[in-house]
């Protein structure tokens, strides 16, 4: 068992540029915004999606790169901490990380350094945010086996200790066409949401890609709708549940 949060590094504190050289994190610079409406609107359709029990791991992925995942598990992280659960958002993605350009973590140790040794403390890997009770872990260094290293067991121990001592832990993994990265971790997370981009995923992406997570059984609780136009022009975020891609192909919006 690892003691979670026994020491622990503090990141610099959220600024307009550290934002934007990452992912937008409107829900910490808006809270108020219409975009930030919509991620509180996702974060209860998430709580409600599960009528017998909280989730305490949620996997976001996407079909193809671009798509926004990273966006979309970063401001839902912001959400989630804001309501008041201790929420660690982990960057899963070790081939293309954004947490620690999002947070302003320079040089930061990771996930890689955890898997990879043994006598690392994973304190030194969680970072504090200015958002009270939300806590990061970037991927660190790059390594050349992402896979194996997700599919170990020192990462199921890890999942496992995380997921004991926090409220929320939410993975931002590869695109699930790109690499296996996103089944592998989806067959260790209470539920996948899959990020659906407007006018850059094609629709039979997404659908090879809820083939190849039900292959593994991983538990689909829905998709996010991305950069979406108002009647205004401006773009959004909005949640469509799942079934949208299934037999029927009929939308059916829970927003």
């Amino acid at each position: 068992m690892y003691n979670i949060f026994k020491l622990g590094k503090k990141a610099k504190p959220l600024s307009t540029d550290s934002m934007e050289n990452g992912v937008h994190m409107i829900a910490a610079a808006a809270p108020n915004s219409v975009i930030s409406e919509q991620f509180k609107t996702i974060r209860t359709n998430i709580q409600f999606s599960n009528a017998d029990a909280s989730y305490r791991t949620l996997m976001l992925t996407s079909s193809i790169a671009s798509e926004g995942k990273s966006t979309v598990a970063a401001n839902l992280a912001v959400t989630f901490a804001k309501q008041g659960k201790r929420t660690l958002l982990v960057d899963a993605d070790m081939r293309r990380p954004t947490i620690n350009a999002t947070f302003s973590i320079s040089n930061p140790k990771g996930l890689t350094n955890f898997l990879t040794d043994r006598e690392f403390d994973v304190n030194d890997a969680i970072y504090e945010t200015s958002i009270p009770k939300l806590y990061v872990m970037p991927s660190g260094p790059i390594p050349p086996n992402p896979a194996e290293l997700l599919s170990s067991k020192r990462m199921d121990s890890l999942i496992k200790a995380l997921s004991d001592q926090l409220d929320l832990v939410i993975y931002d993994a590869p695109p699930v066409l790109s690499v296996t990265d996103a089944q592998i971790l989806a067959t260790k997370v209470d539920g996948t949401i899959l990020v659906v981009r407007k006018n850059i995923a094609e629709k039979e992406a997404v659908k090879h890609s809820i083939t190849a997570l039900k292959q593994v059984n991983a538990k689909i609780i829905g998709t996010v709708l991305n950069d979406v136009e108002n009647a205004g022009g401006s773009g959004y975020y909005g949640y469509y549940g799942y079934g949208y891609y299934g037999k029927s192909d009929k939308k059916q919006k829970t927003r």
